[in-house]
């Protein structure tokens, strides 16, 4: 039989379809699903910018005839995505609507600039005055002769100026057609509160601000009628880093994202209502190729920008926020260093308080015994609670080496700025392996004891060390001074600068080396177990599943009869259910209040359950490409809570939505008791805290 699979591209538009869900879900709150409908926007956004590019780099370097799955050509691929994100950009319009219909119903207008009330004009027109105009760029495209480059995903708007050579009957004289480009600064709130009035909220977007207040922009102009109509365009983000010699590896990577601004565009998304003319004037001057992805949209761009709605003092309209909880019997009073040698600890955040990680650190920096601390960082907050530690440590007279990977997508010129201030104070800076980002999200700290000898103690997690994130992402980070892990851990730091030597690992699973042959044994040994009548069952956790080869390993393990449970929150190439295939395989999607974000692999081993956390998803990046870290959890206690954790989210129907051939999202049945497995986990973990007051 040949198996089956759903193309990565298709399967990522149908994760956030699920996104998309929560926006029209009447039980999240009002401006929570406000702010999905920004998350879905965004996602999109970065889709475009890589995996849509991806494709088109394929057809524009006549690969057409490639193809990742079921016969289908690169270029039937993105025509295929352009019709599917068209129909999702419709009925999030539609969703935008009947939330605001509903704002509405609660007093809370989202206007437009025909809508300010009378009594606030003087007020938009003094915010415009004071902060709008300073910041705008206009740009006349009837008075330059080469078409401006338009900043990667910046909104515009397309103004079209006529001058009547009728009045009376409003003729336009085509001689007398300017057209202008006015970009919507980012560096100002995208949503401008009005003062309410009678009890009622008013919020305008900045494009309407400006479209209010056009005739001051344009007061030298001879015109008779006005139109503004949004567009935006998407650039490959892909860096394209060059072979110099003579440059540094930061300098290469920073002339690379500065190039990224003037890279191809891959989607060009306008508001249907523009005119033809106006449309056609565009696409033939910024020279729009039939290969790539035209959009006609709302009204407004940019809707990502609905993550940051004003809160409008409504609390009822939000997530009630959650108290992060204690680690139950880790002292913030005591020194963690003295606690983690008597056992480990595991962190589950956003339950659990990040905190831990912050203190861990500015333990190490001003404890006198730390002799060394290294780290490997991938994203950081903007003020960095973890940078700022290191830094200490490092005034302290501390030796520390900062593995920073620079290819963190987007996040470049952020972690390039901190790598220069690391370097400023001392810090050891390493950049990882020529092809090889370096994705682990490990620490460890070497410290001398009361005996005089070298003791280390390590952190290894699924998420980054961020304490931002970690306020919204679910994560594990397990606290240890297992010695055999800690070995291992030194091994991986060695490799980023010795990688010509291979590392041999006897407890943790590392990429690029053995991350796909020890997970392939571990699925092996249930397959066998199977065939030998005994107990066999495998349960994971991941972001995204599209590595084929562990797709086609999990066929055979269904095959030989081994019971799989998934929890995938974004892409699954992997299709479920079906008979000789998948039949004994079942996979599950939630997506709530915090993005799922563990990386968790149980395998049943007769009776006798290996657990292990990662950071490394089973993709092919990941897989082959990336420097990833799995850790075996080996204490009971810290076995069970992963245990019962996972088992509360596979019991989630309230959240969950199920994986089928049918691809339709469908929610998992609420047969049972409602259970909303973000909200039971909490509950959880209070529950475990409670008990050790």
């Amino acid at each position: 039989m040949r198996y089956t699979y759903i193309n990565r591209e298709i399967s990522w538009i149908h994760f956030n379809e699920r996104v998309l869900q929560e926006c029209a879900d009447p039980n999240v709150p009002l401006l929570e699903r406000l702010r999905f409908l920004g998350i879905f926007s965004n996602n999109l956004d970065e889709f475009f910018k890589v995996r849509y590019a991806s494709v088109k780099r394929m057809v524009d370097t006549e690969n057409s005839e490639e193809t990742s799955i079921n016969s289908e050509t690169a270029k039937q691929l993105l025509e295929k995505i352009t019709e599917l994100v068209i129909e999702l950009q419709a009925k999030s319009l539609t969703i935008l609507q009947e939330i605001q219909h509903e704002l509405q119903e609660e007093q809370i207008y989202i206007i437009d600039e025909l809508q300010i009330p009378e009594e606030h004009h003087d007020f938009v027109h003094n915010y415009f005055d004071q902060k709008v105009n300073p910041n705008l760029q206009t740009i006349d495209l009837s008075s330059i002769s080469h078409f401006p480059l338009l900043q990667e995903s910046a909104a515009y708007l397309a103004v079209k100026l006529e001058a009547y050579k009728n009045k009376k009957l409003k003729i336009t004289d085509k001689e007398k057609v300017s057209y202008v480009l006015i970009e919507v600064p980012d560096n100002l709130d995208r949503f401008l509160v009005l003062p309410s009035k009678d009890n009622r909220q008013y919020v305008i977007l900045l494009d309407d601000v400006i479209r209010f207040c056009m005739e001051k922009i344009f007061f030298m102009y001879e015109f008779d009628k006005i139109s503004a109509h949004m567009i935006k365009v998407t650039r490959d983000a892909e860096l394209d880093i060059d072979d110099d010699f003579e440059k540094s590896f930061v300098e290469k990577i920073s002339t690379s994202v500065s190039n990224r601004r003037i890279s191809d565009p891959v989607r060009f998304v306008y508001d249907k209502q523009i005119s033809i003319d106006t449309l056609n004037f565009l696409k033939k001057k910024m020279e729009i190729e039939d290969t790539d992805s035209v959009i006609p949209g709302g009204r407004y761009h940019n809707r990502r920008d609905y993550m940051s709605f004003p809160d409008l003092n409504k609390p009822q309209f939000q997530y009630e926020k959650i108290t992060p909880l204690a680690i139950p019997n880790l002292n913030n009073e005591g020194s963690f260093f003295n606690q983690i040698r008597m056992r480990d600890y595991l962190l589950y955040t956003p339950y659990q308080s990040y905190g831990y990680v912050i203190r861990f650190l500015k333990e190490a920096a001003l404890d006198s015994k730390v002799s060394e601390i290294k780290i490997t960082i991938y994203r950081l907050a903007k003020n960095s609670q973890v940078a700022a530690a290191l830094i200490n440590a490092a005034n302290n007279g501390k030796k520390v080496t900062v593995q920073i990977e620079i290819q963190a997508r987007f996040d470049e010129k952020a972690n390039i700025d901190y790598a220069n201030t690391f370097k400023e104070v001392g810090i050891r800076l390493v950049f990882g392996v020529k092809g090889l980002k370096v994705h682990s999200k490990i620490c460890y700290v070497t410290r001398e004891n009361d005996k005089g000898e070298q003791e280390v103690f390590s952190l290894i997690s699924t998420g980054n060390f961020n304490e931002s994130t970690a306020r919204i992402y679910t994560d594990y980070t397990l606290f240890t001074i297992n010695a055999k892990i800690a070995r291992e851990l030194k091994t991986v730091f060695e490799f980023f600068e010795t990688p010509y030597k291979m590392p041999e690992f006897k407890h943790l699973i590392v990429s690029p080396h053995y991350t796909e042959s020890s997970f392939a044994s571990l699925i092996e040994k249930e397959i066998e177990n199977a065939k030998a009548g005994k107990p066999a069952f495998i349960r994971i956790k991941m972001n995204s599943f599209t590595s084929f080869k562990m797709v086609d390993k999990l066929y055979e393990a269904s095959n030989a009869g081994v019971k799989i449970d998934l929890i995938i929150r974004g892409v699954c190439c992997l299709v479920p259910g079906v008979k000789g295939q998948s039949e004994n395989i079942t996979a599950i999607s939630i997506v709530d209040k915090f993005l799922e974000h563990p990386r968790v692999f149980i395998f049943g081993s007769a009776g006798k359950p290996k657990v292990y956390i990662s950071s490394a998803d089973w993709m092919t990046r990941n897989i082959e490409n990336r420097v990833e870290v799995g850790v075996p959890i080996y204490q009971e206690n810290i076995k069970k809570e992963i245990l019962d954790t996972f088992e509360i989210a596979w019991r989630d129907n309230v959240k969950a939505r199920v994986f089928s051939d049918s691809f339709d999202n469908a929610y998992k049945k609420l047969d049972k008791p409602a259970i909303r497995s973000q909200f039971v986990t909490y509950d959880y973990y209070k529950s475990k805290s409670n008990l050790n007051k």
